[in-house]
């Protein structure tokens, strides 16, 4: 066991939206029964991706022991993620292609999080 910067998910604010579980490049954040859960301690980078895309502002980091980091599992969930994973599940806000056809960011745009695509972002901006 080590002390590290790990996610840490409030159930009673989590609403099971799902918009933290894409930006969660590892695989530790998964809907489990309607609400997001870290399904392994060990997959978790602690680096807060999945924090900006929360509508709900049910996501923090602590600091506290746990097991290490294990990039080798990180990489097996990736892998078995790419075998079940035919369509993309999240999409654009505008022209709603996923994340397979396009590469997609998350923002906060008039107090939502969304998903836009790199072709829909200068629209956004420049309006």
């Amino acid at each position: 066991m080590v002390n590290r910067m790990i996610v840490k998910i409030d159930e009673e604010k989590c609403n099971g939206c799902g918009k933290c579980v894409s930006p969660c490049a590892e695989g530790a954040i998964q809907i489990i029964d309607g609400k997001a859960k870290v399904v392994s301690e060990e997959l978790c980078d602690g680096m807060g991706f999945c924090i900006g895309v929360c509508p709900q502002d049910a996501i923090s980091i602590e600091e506290r022991q746990t097991m290490d980091f294990n990039p080798q599992a990180v990489k097996e969930m990736q892998e078995k993620k790419e075998k079940g994973n035919e369509a993309g599940s999240i999409h654009c806000f505008k022209c709603d292609r996923d994340e397979n056809e396009r590469y997609l960011m998350p923002l906060r745009h008039g107090k939502e999080s969304i998903w836009v695509c790199t072709r829909c972002l200068p629209a956004l901006i420049h309006g």
